[in-house]
């Protein structure tokens, strides 16, 4: 296990080494020109900011693609160096750390694992691209940028990713607990090491598609129950999280607490009244469609009501309607007077007027 060392700023990392030491040797067998590019571009100088190519460019009056050219030159040089040798050990810690994260893991998981400071993230990187262990995965629309050390662990993880996205609809919010179970299903031959909670979510956000909410449910990134955009997401998870209708000045008290937003009342009633996920279920009580309940007027529950099971009581009605909304029952009754939509027939029983 390695030990962990302290970096000149008080940050600790968990590499066992010394990143910076390792880079400065490597670097100081370079003609000065090739070390500041590469300082420059890897951000391993004064600044841990690193610099575009075209601003090194103007700097010494060349290309952007010269200094491309004077870069790639540089690292090929740099591993043809006796001191890239004697990194050796620095890379098979590295390579032990990237393994036991999962073996492929994203560039800013790993990074913040080994260390937060910003300047010792950059002498990491460096070691990264440099060092012979390690493949890099671009981002692009299925991944998040992720280097591994095992390419056809790294192959089956993605696959396994591709299939547990397609198996998710937009609505499916999934607690963590079932994802990890749905995802090491998708998984085939992998090694026990990496079956492990703390390894699989580290695979999970290897995907681009598939993403977790602030409730920690998991579903397809692009769905508003996992991309919250504003109050209107804020206010679905609240409710189906309380799991019953709330009034939408609880709704908004509940965003505060839950997430630590503001939520102001009159806004997230607004965005109640405008987002078809929630039904009005009484002055000001709102449910969500998904429970059941159905759009309208109390008026219009009782049409449904009476489409669904025909002819029925007084009592059989208020009852069934205050399931779908919550009323006071003489307001049930006083819809029932209304002889353009309902008539009681010689049994006592209400119908639908044709």
């Amino acid at each position: 296990m390695a030990t962990t060392s302290a970096t000149k700023e008080g940050q600790v990392d968990k590499t066992g080494f010394k990143p910076k030491a390792i880079v400065r040797k490597l670097l100081s067998s370079l003609p000065e020109r090739s070390r500041t590019v590469l300082e420059a571009r890897f951000g391993l100088g004064a600044s841990p900011d690193r610099v575009t190519l075209e601003s090194i460019g103007k700097r010494y009056g060349i290309t952007r693609e010269r200094v491309r050219q004077i870069e790639n030159h540089a690292l090929a040089a740099l591993k043809k160096s006796p001191n890239f040798t004697e990194a050796n050990g620095a890379f098979a810690e590295l390579e032990r750390i990237v393994d036991s994260l999962g073996g492929i893991v994203c560039e800013d998981d790993l990074l913040n694992f080994i260390t937060k400071d910003k300047a010792m993230q950059n002498n990491i990187y460096f070691l990264l691209v440099l060092g012979d262990p390690f493949k890099y995965r671009k981002e692009d629309n299925e991944v998040n940028r992720c280097w591994y050390v095992d390419p056809q662990l790294a192959g089956k993880v993605e696959t396994a990713l591709k299939d547990l996205y397609e198996g998710l609809s937009d609505e499916d919010l999934i607690p963590e607990g079932e994802m990890i179970d749905r995802f090491l299903k998708e998984l085939q031959g992998i090694n026990d090491k990496h079956r492990n909670d703390e390894v699989v979510k580290r695979w999970l956000r290897v995907s681009k598609k598939i993403g977790k909410n602030p409730l920690g449910e998991w579903g397809q990134a692009s769905s508003s129950n996992v991309k919250t955009k504003g109050v209107r997401d804020y206010a679905y998870l609240a409710v189906k999280k309380h799991g019953s209708p709330l009034h939408f000045k609880e709704v908004a008290s509940l965003i505060e607490k839950m997430f630590g937003r503001a939520a102001h009342v009159a806004t997230t009633h607004n965005e109640l009244i405008k987002d078809e996920r929630f039904v009005l279920v009484g002055r000001g009580m709102y449910a969500l469609k998904e429970w059941g309940y159905a759009q309208g007027v109390v008026r219009d529950v009782i049409r449904n009501v009476l489409r669904e099971s025909g002819p029925l009581t007084k009592e059989q009605i208020v009852e069934k309607v205050l399931k779908e909304r919550h009323v006071k029952p003489g307001t049930v009754v006083v819809n029932l007077q209304n002889q353009k939509y309902f008539k009681r027939g010689k049994d006592g029983k209400f119908v639908l007027v044709k």
